[in-house]
């Protein structure tokens, strides 16, 4: 039997881990991939994240992998400045910085630092029963018992669907591709996030490492022309974005709907947790929905100092978390519409300018402050 069980080896079910063994827990993370290889794209993990990964020991090794960004800007189509964040100030404060990087290079650093042997590869949940303990029966036929189980699997978690049976998924009617590709970025642009803001379009972009670049791009669903393609529908934008676009081979292309949860009102029964997207799946337009789940992770290994009952650290869990996820949720679901306005965004742009830097800051120092 095991003691502890992760289901997901996401950068949530993989920081927790990481925090469990800096507790000397015995655990194992279940991950339904039948390996942890470069898929995905890229990620940026915000200051916040940075921190937890600094307690962890492993800061250095990330922002080496990655690249530091020191700059977050949002203009128009035509790269034209609409508002920016002083990152400066908040890394000096806070001991850390924004980096941008691979999502598998990521995984990988935090599942070496775990050692694979806690980690079983192509174990996909088929089946969760409470019984004296939890009763897990996987798609490869391996069935096991364990104690305590934290559900990191997902927006989709089958854990938290059998379990809990609750969660309604949001659909924004945005569509988002995100591409990865090899290409010379302008030195201006190094060590900066850019997103630019058209009418029901956006377009970021930032760099991962020398020539690799992340860049995603977002259309509401109801002005998609599907007879055009990407680079069709982004006409008008600055060349430099039609260019990026053009330099990506389409396998390295993802197309997703952008969706979110609805708030979910427990996140925890006796001896089970969800974590991350499982438990508050967010829309990536404040950048936290991985950043959110390292800190459930981090929250979770301060109450664990405290306390050994998981059934006490679970409830003190969703009481010191709730006010915040909540806050991220829903203050990314209203960046997400606002920024795709299709009329009026002359004035929407102007909204943006007249925000003084101080309290665009504060907002932003909301989201990146830890709780504990």
């Amino acid at each position: 039997m095991n003691s502890i069980s992760i289901i997901g080896a996401g950068i949530g079910g993989l920081t927790l881990g990481n925090i469990l063994k800096q507790n000397n827990l015995d655990f194992t993370i279940y991950e339904s991939a039948p390996e942890i290889k470069p898929v995905g794209s890229g990620i940026m993990m915000a200051i916040n994240a940075m921190q937890v990964f600094d307690k962890l020991g492993l800061k250095e090794k990330i922002e080496k992998a990655g690249n530091k960004i020191h700059g977050i800007s949002i203009t128009d189509e035509n790269l034209k400045l609409i508002s920016k964040t002083n990152v400066l100030e908040l890394e000096k404060k806070y001991n850390s910085c924004n980096v941008a990087i691979h999502r598998a290079d990521l995984q990988r650093i935090l599942a070496e630092n775990i050692g694979f042997e806690n980690i079983k590869l192509n174990h996909s949940l088929k089946e969760i029963q409470k019984k004296e303990n939890y009763l897990l029966s996987f798609e490869n036929g391996t069935k096991i018992e364990s104690k305590i189980i934290f559900g990191a699997d997902g927006i989709h978690s089958k854990i938290r669907n059998q379990i809990f049976k609750t969660g309604k998924i949001r659909n924004t009617q945005q569509m988002c591709w995100r591409g990865l590709v090899e290409f010379d970025l302008p030195e201006k642009f190094h060590q900066k996030a850019i997103e630019t803001w058209g009418k029901g379009k956006r377009f970021g972009f930032v760099r991962m490492t020398e020539r690799k670049i992340y860049w995603y791009a977002v259309i509401n669903q109801e002005i998609y022309n599907r007879n055009n393609s990407l680079i069709e529908n982004f006409q008008g934008f600055h060349p430099l974005i039609n260019e990026i676009i053009e330099s990506t081979l389409q396998e390295d292309i993802i197309l997703n709907d952008i969706i979110d949860l609805s708030p979910v009102p427990r996140w925890h029964t006796e001896n089970l947790c969800l974590i991350g997207d499982s438990a508050h799946a967010t829309t990536p337009n404040l950048g936290q929905g991985a950043c959110q789940a390292i800190e459930d992770a981090y929250i979770i290994g301060k109450l664990l100092e405290k306390n050994k009952d998981f059934n006490i650290i679970f409830e003190q869990f969703q009481q010191i978390r709730r006010k915040k996820i909540d806050h991220v949720v829903d203050t990314s679901w209203k960046l997400g519409k606002f920024s795709q306005w299709e009329k009026g965004t002359r004035l929407r742009n102007l909204i943006m300018r007249l925000v003084p830097e101080n309290v665009n800051q504060k907002m932003v120092e909301r989201v990146i402050q830890l709780e504990m």
